[in-house]
């Protein structure tokens, strides 16, 4: 039974996100992202489940910093979970006059709270589950938490399924020490991070290299570099997957433009859309125009 490290503690989306992930692991909550991906660099925890991305605040940038420093990890999955928020009070609760989650959560349910607590002060927690520990030992009237907390904090449900943005979703990535990357399926995605040389056109040329084989680049984000004011990290998510003949010659590609280049995984997305490369740029014409190739080098015909 593996052990999954995750960002805790108990009762917070990314729990439910590492429980679709595999639901009869060993889950083991860890109180910031940082710690959850250390532990798998250590061997505390065979796999790690974070966030990465939400689709009303952006980027997670605490995950794309643990995954810059340190001993390398991967991803091997990938899980997109909907969020709806419950508002838990303890039972009796009859007045609301303080409210808690994590930041970003209060921002995803600013307009269920004006309609229906518009007098509450809103406070920031460490987290989701935080912020229902918070309540149940009196710090706070109510938290803004994942459904999944009811089931771990002796609260009340005052509300469920509540979302500003019907269609929010979260991305979380399930990681690995270093590892022969999951078979490809034809529905995948690469990720690495890359660091170029602050001078103009650098970050094209990077571009470029998908471009010209026909790789969809799906994400970019940036990161400022520590103690390099102006200069950033780069993170790219693209379609393919590693064994794939175009993306391994891209991956070469940016190892060669870049001052540093890190890999980051290639695995199955979570929405199962194709990525199959264009014609020109498959494995099999790949596989033609070097036979082409070889035989001109032999004294063959074009």
């Amino acid at each position: 039974m593996p052990r999954i490290a995750y960002f805790g503690p108990q009762g917070t989306f990314t729990e439910q996100a590492a429980r679709a992930f595999d639901g009869q692991a060993d889950l083991v909550p860890l109180p910031t992202i940082p710690k959850a991906v250390a532990a798998v660099r250590t061997g505390a925890a065979d796999l790690a489940c974070v966030p990465v991305e939400n689709s009303v605040e952006g980027a997670v940038s605490a995950t794309m910093d643990a995954l810059a420093v340190d001993e390398p990890v991967v991803a091997v999955a990938e899980h997109v979970l909907p969020i709806r928020f419950s508002v838990l009070v303890r039972p009796g609760t009859t007045e609301i006059r303080t409210v808690a989650s994590h930041p970003h959560a209060l921002a995803q349910v600013q307009g269920w709270l004006s309609a229906n607590l518009p007098e509450a002060t809103q406070l920031a927690a460490t987290s989701t589950a935080g912020a229902a520990v918070g309540v149940v030992e009196g710090q706070y009237d109510a938290a803004v938490t994942a459904p999944v907390a009811a089931t771990h904090y002796p609260l009340e449900e005052r509300a469920t399924d509540v979302a500003d943005e019907r269609d929010a979703v979260t991305r979380f990535l399930l990681l690995s020490r270093p590892t022969t990357a999951p078979a490809p399926t034809g529905a995948d995605r690469t990720s690495v991070l890359a660091v170029v040389a602050h001078q103009p056109g650098e970050l094209q040329n990077l571009l470029t290299e998908l471009a010209l084989r026909g790789i969809n680049l799906s994400r970019i984000e940036s990161r400022p570099l520590r103690g390099r004011f102006g200069e950033y990290r780069f993170y790219l998510d693209f379609d393919g997957h590693i064994a794939e003949h175009r993306v391994g010659e891209a991956l070469a590609a940016l190892h060669r433009r870049s001052q540093q280049v890190r890999f980051l995984g290639s695995y199955p997305k979570a929405d199962g859309a194709a990525s199959l490369a264009p014609p020109g740029h498959r494995d099999i014409d790949h596989a033609a125009s070097a036979a082409w190739l070889a035989a001109l080098r032999t004294g063959g015909e074009a």
